[in-house]
């Protein structure tokens, strides 16, 4: 409901409330616009649109794949832009990388493609083979044949993040649904995150499910009475091991890690997935890692 009578701030010109509103965050701009006619008039202003976009916006459009000249021309208002970059990921940097806004904040996202990423064998195609799959918006993934040491890890340089931002990384994966997958059940992953080469954190984590772990820990125990491994299983568990969620596209993704960007600070913000014990391993397709703010804890 709108507060026509909300004194004299309302009575300040439209261009006025809406330097006021550049300065707080689209979340906010939103709905402070609930507030009165004026308000709402001048939060779909340019000035304060232009604000949330990041200053470096054009120059990023300019590195899309396609036509970024008519991305910038199809748009009537700053607001429609911002929105559209938070709702459609556009390609940058010849499809390896891609860009987005967060809705809420305006800060930076990018995931980087599989091909972006170095992962340990994956030229060699006894293990790893390159696919299309029409459901990522990167025009190659990998997909996992067998192996034993897995070991992925990707950089962005923290010029292309937004400052003074909690970042965190995850990796985005799905499963060959129509081959059988193993070798991730018995152990879990590790991640970590770093910005120029200084590790800020690490986490352990399933690839699976944790409804699929805890089957797997029933069917162990009734096989395994006392095994030294499956009590192991039970204690990485009851220290709160992260297991994957689904995504609104539909894909997996699990936090590898996070640590804060600040002002000016130059180097690779740097994350990392490595599983190097357990058996050999199948099944699993890499669509890339994705870096995107995330509250502080």
């Amino acid at each position: 409901m709108e507060i026509e009578s909300c004194g004299g701030v309302c009575e300040l010109s439209e261009d006025c409330i809406a330097n006021v509103l550049s300065l707080t965050s689209p979340k906010d701009t939103c709905r402070l616009s609930t507030v009165s006619s004026v308000f709402r008039s001048a939060s779909q202003s340019d000035t304060v649109w232009d604000r949330f976009l990041p200053s470096d916006y054009r120059e990023i459009i300019s590195s899309a794949v396609g036509e970024p000249d008519s991305l910038l021309g199809q748009f009537h208002s700053k607001k429609d832009l911002f929105l559209y970059l938070c709702d459609h990921p556009i390609l940058i940097d010849d499809g390896r990388k891609s860009f987005s806004l967060e809705k809420s904040s305006g800060k930076k996202c990018h995931m980087l493609a599989a091909r972006e990423l170095s992962i340990v064998w994956g030229d060699t195609p006894e293990y790893w083979q390159w696919i299309h799959l029409p459901e990522s918006r990167f025009s190659e993934v990998a997909e996992l044949i067998d192996v034993c040491w897995l070991e992925i890890s990707g950089k962005i340089n923290t010029h292309m993040l937004s400052s003074r931002a909690n970042y965190a990384a995850y990796l985005v994966f799905t499963w060959n649904t129509e081959t059988y997958r193993y070798g991730f059940r018995s152990h879990p992953a590790n991640g970590s995150v770093s910005i120029g080469g200084h590790e800020s954190q690490k986490c352990s984590f399933y690839l699976v499910s944790e409804e699929e772990q805890r089957e797997m820990y029933q069917i162990t125990e009734r096989q395994q009475q006392d095994n030294g491994e499956q009590r192991q299983q039970q204690d990485n568990a009851e220290r709160g091991i992260q297991y994957p969620k689904l995504r609104d596209d539909r894909w997996m993704e699990v936090e590898l890690g996070e640590c804060f960007v600040r002002g000016g600070q130059d180097g690779d913000l740097g994350a990392s997935l490595t599983m190097l014990t357990g058996n050999w391993k199948s099944g699993i397709i890499i669509q890339g890692i994705e870096i995107r703010p995330k509250e502080c804890k």
